[in-house]
């Protein structure tokens, strides 16, 4: 039988990446999600549920959520379902289940400081801006 194990998730982060680097100089990041779902039940009412999930995610891309990323963050998380057991103090079996991310699409805007002097100025025009009119015998269509 086949098995299938792939995880899409859209939502914020619910603070800061972390990451920290493994013995071998291999960055490991954390990232923290809130996913919002709304819907109505059946008195009419909207409700809203949230659902928090960690997520695990390795090498430059981890780095990057770093560098670019912070709470609050829009993100889109594609990976799959990962286990990590372990035990506490008192000797007692724990377990979260997570996602290992395989790809983080930003979906925001860059924090604030990523910026660099060289990167290209983006602005709205102004209200009154009309563009130059089409050459209608210059369209290849």
């Amino acid at each position: 039988m086949s098995t299938l194990n792939r995880v899409f998730l859209m939502g914020n982060l619910t603070r800061d990446p972390e990451v920290r680097y493994t013995s071998s100089q291999m960055a490991v990041g954390t990232l923290g999600m809130a996913i919002n779902e709304k819907y109505k039940n059946k008195a009419g009412e909207t409700v809203e549920k949230t659902v928090f999930v960690d997520v695990e995610v390795w090498g430059r891309q981890a780095e990057t959520c770093a560098e670019y990323l912070h709470k609050g963050s829009p993100v889109f998380v594609e990976g799959g379902l990962k286990l990590d057991q372990w035990e506490n103090q008192q000797k007692e079996k724990r377990s979260k289940l997570m996602v290992s991310a395989t790809r983080v699409q930003f979906l925001g805007a860059p924090k604030r400081g990523s910026e660099t002097a060289d990167a290209p100025q983006h602005s709205v025009p102004p209200a009154d801006f009309e563009p130059p009119p089409a050459d209608e015998d210059n369209i290849p269509f």
